[in-house]
């Protein structure tokens, strides 16, 4: 269940819909990026039988070979986005929500209006090598899971009243109602307006600024694939320690050297070992001393109404299965439970009246086992769903198969105070 899926290749292709002309092509393997491409007779292959398929009214949308998954997908009939994949595990659920993504990134940074009317496609290549990095890393071994849940990665401070006092403080004098609080891609703390955004910018900010290499400030252009895909906003960012930024979306105004460093001593500096404690929080999520069963390996806790979500796999990262093992399982069995078990999320296309009628005879838990036939040995995965959240477990071998959803329902009581 993509455990062995490290060696994998994962072939990304955009075109212009219309004309069939390759925009870019992106590449990864086993889980970094890669330089190699497709031959254009294969590029063409692929974009000619779904054009076919096309004037035939035939909506061709995956299909899949011994080794390898291919899904396409077009957007406002201007640009048709590609994937091929041979990661073992990889599911069709998967590939969709990595096209919806890769086309949110397009639209954040280069505006829906150039995407939906190309005049010149070399211009458009040229402006769209501004999204590789933030395309790149939804291919590669990624520590957040928002992508792939299209819930905001968050993680828990141990002091996060003050640390929200503060933000809203600071919003007021910065003027903008934007505003949150950023470690390593997950949202710390924000203000009500910054919650509010839509999706997928709400997921694609935050990772935006975490895939960026470090700068003290930035002022960056930036559209809202939902809220905004026509009119630039300005995406601010500050580091307030290494790791750790904060953000503001605003208009015009105000400009960056009003953010002087008066403004943000005056707020940030009498937290500051509060700011120190939450650096660990980007691979952790939770703070420390939260109480955790020894068995769990790791967790994915989502909040489905608020679209939020914690995820790690480092409770105890000195046992087997590896950090990057720990994540391909969580992946591989979040796709497995959502697609096969669980409803879809509400509001996501994938959603049928059907399934919506059938909602009673879904399940609330499931589980799966590795390695039974030799007692102590291997890792369990369980998940259950109450109300509007979703918990998922990666649990030691030494868990007792009897009690894996009592287990998960302790811990999911325990969570519920911190989403």
């Amino acid at each position: 269940m993509g455990e062995e899926g490290t060696e994998g290749t994962v072939h990304l292709l955009c075109l212009a819909a219309s004309s069939g002309v390759p925009l870019f092509c992106r590449s990864s393997r086993g889980g970094a990026p890669a330089r190699q491409q497709l031959p254009f007779s294969v590029i063409g292959s692929l974009n000619g039988v779904h054009m076919f398929g096309q004037n035939l009214e035939v909506q061709l949308s995956s299909a899949k070979t011994e080794d390898t998954t291919v899904v396409w997908k077009s957007f406002h009939d201007s640009i048709t986005l590609i994937v091929l994949s041979s990661e073992e595990g990889t599911s069709e659920l998967r590939l969709e929500r990595l096209l919806q993504m890769v086309f949110g990134a397009m639209v954040l940074l280069v505006g829906l209006e150039e995407l939906t009317n190309i005049r010149n496609v070399e211009r458009l290549k040229k402006e769209l090598r501004a999204s590789y990095r933030l395309i790149d890393s939804f291919l590669g071994d990624s520590e957040l899971i928002g992508d792939l849940t299209q819930c905001v990665d968050c993680v828990v401070p141990p002091e996060g009243s003050l640390l929200q006092e503060a933000l809203s403080g600071f919003a007021e004098a910065a003027g903008t109602a934007f505003v949150s609080l950023v470690v390593s891609g997950r949202v710390v703390a924000a203000t009500e307006s910054w919650w509010r955004l839509g999706m997928p910018e709400a997921v694609l900010l935050p990772w935006l600024v975490g895939s960026l290499p470090p700068q003290a400030a930035r002022d960056y252009p930036v559209y809202l694939p939902h809220g905004s895909p026509t009119v630039p906003h300005r995406l601010l960012t500050l580091t307030l320690l290494p790791g750790l930024e904060l953000c503001l979306l605003c208009g015009p105004r105000p400009p960056l050297s009003q953010l002087d460093a008066q403004l943000l001593e005056r707020w940030w500096q009498p937290l500051l070992d509060q700011l120190r404690a939450c650096l660990p929080l980007g691979s952790r999520a939770l703070p420390a001393g939260f109480p955790l069963h020894t068995d769990i390996l790791g967790l994915l806790l989502l909040h489905l109404e608020l679209k939020r979500c914690l995820f790690t796999v480092e409770p105890s990262g000195d046992q087997e299965p590896s950090s990057e093992q720990r994540r391909r399982l969580f992946r591989s069995f979040y796709t497995l439970v959502t697609a096969t078990h669980f409803p879809p999320e509400a509001g996501q296309p994938e959603e049928k009246a059907e399934e919506v009628v059938h909602r009673a005879q879904v399940p609330r838990a499931c589980y799966l086992v590795s390695g039974a036939e030799e007692p102590g040995t291997g890792w369990r995965l369980v998940a259950l769903q109450l109300g509007p959240r979703r918990l998922l477990l990666l649990l030691s071998a030494q868990s007792p198969t009897h009690g894996l959803r009592g287990l998960a329902t302790h811990t999911l009581h325990a969570l519920t105070p911190l989403l």
